[in-house]
């Protein structure tokens, strides 16, 4: 198994909970708050916004991009059925161990821009559903775009593409990739967040 691609993880190791979490993550954040793009995890309320567009009945493969300290990881592998895969990317090494560590039947990767041959290693063609948690407002349009190809790539059509980020700056540019963008707000989060769904297109809707 190649490292830093696909690592198996875990279930949840001892003495590790929300305030340790917490913790990591603020420290990640005051070293790299370009990267990390909040001071706090997200909440299990954002994580159920995140979550609720997906159709976890027929779902067989979903990637989560930027997942910290696995504040959705932890619902996925909840929601998830049985025979379907999920990657987990997040970048950050420190958090990817910590990931690495947790959850045995779930596949973690690196990099974002890297998603396609990570699926590619693990013998999946598309993906249902990409959720992701990347600060994209704090990021240069040449990696937003970089990543933003890679999803377009590896969704099926029809696929559903969820993000959340703390303001609308991003509301035109999804909207340019998928045609119709939806808009939940979330207030029950530090700070408030602002929920894109957005799917791809399908091939009756070319031209």
């Amino acid at each position: 198994m190649m490292k830093g691609t696909s690592e198996r993880i875990g279930m949840p190791t001892p003495g590790r909970g929300p305030i340790a979490d917490g913790l990591l993550f603020a420290g990640k954040f005051l070293r790299s708050p370009r990267t990390v793009g909040s001071i706090m995890p997200s909440s299990r309320q954002l994580a159920r916004r995140m979550l609720a567009p997906i159709d976890w009945t027929t779902a067989t493969a979903v990637a989560e991009l930027g997942a910290g300290t696995g504040v959705f990881t932890r619902m996925i592998r909840e929601l998830k059925p049985p025979g379907c895969t999920a990657l987990i990317l997040e970048k950050d090494d420190g958090m990817r161990r910590q990931l690495a560590a947790r959850y045995p039947d779930l596949h973690v990767g690196g990099d974002a821009r890297e998603l396609t041959g990570i699926m590619e290693r693990c013998g999946i063609e598309r993906l249902d559903a990409v959720v992701c948690g990347l600060p994209f407002a704090n990021f240069p349009q040449e990696l937003r775009d970089a990543i933003m190809d890679q999803v377009e790539a590896a969704l099926r059509p029809g696929g559903v593409f969820v993000c959340f980020q703390y303001s609308l700056q991003m509301r035109k540019q999804l909207a340019a990739r998928f045609g119709r963008v939806e808009i939940r707000f979330v207030p029950l989060n530090l700070p408030f967040a602002f929920v894109y769904v957005c799917r791809k297109r399908g091939n009756h809707d070319a031209g």
